[in-house]
């Protein structure tokens, strides 16, 4: 059979549909060593994520990181757990279902995850089936970096690859300065001190870390972050000395962008700051670490080094402010795909395509 697939569904009288995918970094099917094995040897093996020769990451990935890594990170999820399964996956799910209310009957929303399940291919599929001639395709990464919204575009080719009749194709590269955006963390911040009060001496904005050598290479991460931040203190009034943005998640022994999260927490501890309040601008949807690295670990972490009071404000998940400020984006993006024929025109489209003698 040809590689080049794509057209088996198709039918001259389908409605030609404009189709969203949604996608985020993916996660385990179960919190178990042998799930997280294969997990992080999908992950960890993407060029974009570790950019070393790979015949050396190959041999250090396969001897060492898979053998060891795997127990310690599966006890991890574990902490974090649900009944409806991966946090992350099951609040993507929640973002998918919101938003496709959203938007309404004139497109198609599906998921992907660009490691584990389901596949970015999954979702591509879901969407051909549908009858998706458009494509919006939606990273849930506020801030562009290669190692993540890059894979993403990888992923959609390698799938897009296969087929024979691409569809009309579009993707949002980042939305890390978008009003609305800004808008629900900020509101998200404000209403956690509504209800919980606010007594945090500083506020740490963390980020997912990068090598220093993705800023030097010319990956824009750093500084949208840098512009994130920025942004959210400025909306929330906050002077200079009431926040700081730092990197969290580093891995291994090269320099990644600076400063630490873990490293700052401890300092700040031992120099007299009690009261942390923390929030993840950079992660769409809580997940491993967030809800365990910052809400377990470093709160761990700052309290046993002198700090008072630590709290964790969650991430934007499927609140209304957040599926609002996503529709909205998705819509401008939209914008100039028009409407689909309506049953009229493709029945009429499908009777003179049997006329030249089309089978469907």
């Amino acid at each position: 059979m040809s590689r080049y697939t794509g057209t088996e569904d198709f039918s001259h009288e389908m409605p030609d549909r404009t189709g969203i995918l949604l996608c985020n970094l993916g996660t385990p099917e179960a919190p178990t060593p042998s799930a997280v094995r294969r997990y992080l040897a999908e992950f960890l093996s993407d060029p974009r994520v570790v950019e070393i020769p790979r015949l050396l990451w190959k041999l250090i990935l396969h001897t060492v990181i898979l053998r060891t890594r795997p127990r310690h990170v599966a006890k991890a999820y574990a902490k974090v757990w649900t009944d409806a399964g991966s946090p992350l996956l099951a609040i993507s799910r929640r973002q998918q279902a919101a938003l496709q209310k959203h938007l309404g009957g004139q497109v198609t929303v599906a998921l992907g995850m660009c490691y584990g399940k389901p596949s970015i291919a999954e979702a591509l599929n879901e969407l051909r089936r549908a009858g998706v001639r458009r494509l919006l395709i939606l990273p849930l990464y506020p801030q562009y970096s290669a190692t993540t919204t890059g894979a993403v575009f990888d992923a959609v080719v390698r799938e897009l690859g296969r087929w024979r009749w691409l569809p009309e194709l579009r993707m949002i590269n980042h939305y890390h300065d978008e009003p609305a955006y800004i808008e629900a963390l900020a509101a998200s911040v404000q209403d956690y001190w509504a209800e919980q009060g606010r007594s945090s001496q500083r506020l740490m904005m963390s980020f997912h870390g990068l090598p220093k050598a993705s800023l030097e290479a010319g990956d824009p991460y750093y500084c949208e972050c840098q512009k994130t931040a920025r942004l959210l203190a400025e909306k929330l009034g906050l002077a200079e000395t009431e926040w700081k943005l730092t990197f969290q998640s580093r891995f291994g022994p090269a320099e990644w962008l600076q400063p630490y999260t873990d490293e700052t927490l401890q300092t700040w501890a031992q120099t007299g700051v009690d009261s942390v309040d923390t929030v993840c601008p950079g992660f769409a949807a809580d997940c491993l670490e967030t809800l365990e690295e910052m809400a377990i670990q470093n709160r761990d972490l700052f309290l046993q080094h002198g700090g008072r009071e630590y709290r964790y404000i969650p991430a934007l998940n499927d609140s209304v402010a957040h599926i609002e400020a996503l529709a909205g984006l998705l819509q401008r993006h939209l914008q100039g795909w028009g409407v689909s024929a309506d049953a009229t025109q493709r029945q009429r489209r499908q009777q003179r395509a049997r006329s030249l003698g089309a089978q469907k």
